[in-house]
């Protein structure tokens, strides 16, 4: 029977020949990678539970976090993993190497074909090669390693024809940025997508890549191109591997597919706080900058930094305006050199950093400060992930154009004379948080808890648990920390109690694959979460550490207040108002979520 790219790949590392939508399956992972923060959790899982490398050959450490080491908690976690790895004979990309999922393309260790897992939330990026990588929590990881394999729900495919050319200014990071516009932060939620058409077919790898890397943006689970010629002579010819590329069967079944129209698209940037809310670049023209960023492993690699320093040549940053450069890995950065490009980028008055992620990773250049003002080439631009500042998501072009004009402008419209620009810094709020006490969690069918009713959509994880905490592995200690970036909710820590149950809205714990965010929750003795949608790794992570959840798209119908209480059945699905004696269906566990709930965990 006819199958999508992704259920071939799935069903080529499974026990089945054929996988459908909503399937079940163990999947035989090529290559098993872990990083700076979230390799440490993994190692620490491994030694509780007395476990072995299953293939140290296929297992990896990548530090592209923190490449200087520079805080003393990142340092410390880099050098637990090193030990491990020369205990258990493992490969380390260490501080000198860049952005784990870039080494593995440029290393041959992921081609077309293969599957990938890391703790990183954008190993989807895999998918401009036309393999299956997918980030998850370091329990996940921990499992993968020892036993090879992972269990993984298939899911729907969905199918983008991107039709015509596209105009002569539009970049990679403008094609993104257009589909996040189209489709949101969670109408694509856990689907795998795939991109067609004439524009799509004429990308070079840096610019798939550039795409790939913002489907966690988009809340789907991948985003593959079906490998082009150039994809596959690019593995051959430098790794002499015999490449046998997967394709889509011609009749294989989508779930929904859209046509859309390339000559359409122009040049976006995403307003601060979410990647989705993109407008044309010409709305913001003008706005006042502090800095710049380029880089991430959305717009590290050569083409990136050959656009950008061709609008930098000869020109200098303005005054009083910061521009980081950071290539996404060590051979981008020896390449720029060996190109004029690093001449290029320190005459004009930027910083050139070491390869790594930069301003998505709190230890690295790319952070900003209360009220600045920052345009930057990353994936995300959630609150407080790239610092305390705003942050507008941009192409490399229109980031070295405003850093030359010290604002917000695009390359065919920079002024004679840069901009001045004022400094308005904010002051952040500093609310105190009582750590809260962990418990060992009783495992009943049926609860009941008081609501805590959060009407918002799109929590994503640096609101539950922030990347400034990180380093914290102990359970115990991260429930204090919990919602501590989401406004409104700084207090939650303090004034939760032990047994009460988390109400949201949709695609709660979208972005980053930091298991954390599930567990601030357990150690406050949070009894469950519904709501009406989660991110898919989120919900992974959940259900892996026996941490209740559940998906309701009719929640509101309950009609809860603050302090109602409400009845749970994890078997039957059913959710009581004990007010109103009102009831709805969410989805019962799974099979396999109640086996790892009952067991306490995947491990």
């Amino acid at each position: 029977m006819a199958m999508t790219m992704l259920e071939k790949i799935l069903a080529s590392h499974s026990r089945q020949e054929i996988v459908r939508p909503g399937d079940i399956v163990d999947i035989f992972i090529d290559v098993r990678v872990a990083r700076d923060f979230g390799g440490a959790n993994v190692v620490k899982k491994i030694r509780e539970k007395g476990l072995e490398i299953e293939d140290p050959q296929r297992t990896f450490f990548t530090f592209d976090c923190n490449p200087a080491g520079s805080d003393q908690k990142y340092a410390v976690n880099q050098h637990l993993c090193r030990l491990f790895a020369r205990e258990k004979g493992l490969k380390v990309y260490d501080i000198n190497s860049g952005i784990g999922t870039h080494i593995l393309i440029e290393e041959g260790i992921v081609y077309p074909g293969v599957t990938a897992v890391s703790t990183d939330s954008h190993a989807n990026i895999l998918g401009a090669v036309g393999a299956f990588g997918q980030g998850m929590g370091d329990m996940d990881i921990a499992a993968a390693w020892n036993k090879g394999k992972i269990w993984f729900k298939i899911p729907e495919s969905v199918k983008i024809n991107l039709n015509g050319d596209l105009p002569s200014s539009v970049s990679a990071k403008d094609i993104v940025l257009n589909l996040l516009k189209i489709f949101g932060a969670n109408s694509l939620l856990g689907c795998s997508v795939e991109i067609y058409g004439k524009a799509a077919g004429n990308l070079s790898l840096d610019e798939r890549i550039t795409i790939s890397s913002m489907a966690t943006e988009m809340g789907a689970i991948i985003i593959l191109f079906p490998p082009s010629g150039q994809i596959i002579s690019y593995f051959k010819e430098r790794f002499k591997k015999d490449i046998k590329p997967v394709y889509a069967d011609q009749d294989a079944f989508y779930s929904r597919t859209f046509d859309l129209n390339a000559p359409d698209f122009r040049q976006m940037i995403s307003r601060p706080g979410q990647p989705h809310d993109a407008v044309d670049a010409s709305e913001l023209y003008s706005v006042k900058i502090d800095s710049g960023f380029i880089g991430s492993c959305t717009n590290g690699r050569i083409e990136d930094m050959q656009k950008a320093a061709d609008i930098l040549k000869g020109k200098k940053v303005a005054p009083g305006v910061v521009l980081k450069i950071v290539p996404a890995t060590d051979s981008v950065w020896k390449e720029c050199l060996e190109k004029g490009l690093i001449d290029i980028f320190k005459r004009s008055g930027a910083l050139v950093s070491n390869a790594g992620c930069a301003g998505c990773a709190e230890g690295q250049v790319g952070q900003n400060g209360p009220g600045e003002v920052t345009v930057s080439t990353g994936n995300r631009n959630f609150p407080g992930k790239q610092g305390k500042g705003s942050v507008y998501l941009a192409s490399p072009e229109i980031v070295a154009a405003s850093a030359i004009a010290g604002f917000i402008t695009t390359p065919d419209r920079i002024p004679a004379e840069p901009a001045l620009f004022l400094i308005k810094p904010s002051t952040p709020d500093q609310t105190s948080k009582k750590p809260g006490e962990s418990k060992a969690a009783e495992r009943p069918n049926i609860v009941e808890g008081r609501a805590w009713v959060i009407r918002k959509d799109n929590i994503d994880t640096d609101m539950i648990y922030h990347n400034r905490y990180l380093s914290v592995t102990e359970i115990k200690e991260m429930g204090q920390y919990t919602f501590d970036n989401l406004e409104g909710l700084r207090n939650f820590a303090s004034e939760a109690h032990r047994g009460d149950i988390v109400i949201a809205g949709r695609n709660f714990g979208s972005g980053s694959s930091r298991q954390q965010a599930v567990d601030c929750f357990i150690s406050l003795g949070i009894q469950a979460i519904v709501a009406e949608s989660f991110g898919a790794i989120y919900e992974r992570n959940a259900i892996n550490a026996a941490f209740p959840i559940l998906a309701c798209n009719n929640i509101s119908e309950l009609e809860l207040t603050e302090n109602d209480n409400v009845r749970i059945n994890f078997l039957t699905g059913e959710i009581t108002s004990l007010r109103t004696g009102k009831s709805v269906h969410s989805e019962p566990f799974s099979e396999v979520q109640y086996e790892i709930y009952k067991n306490g965990g995947l491990l």
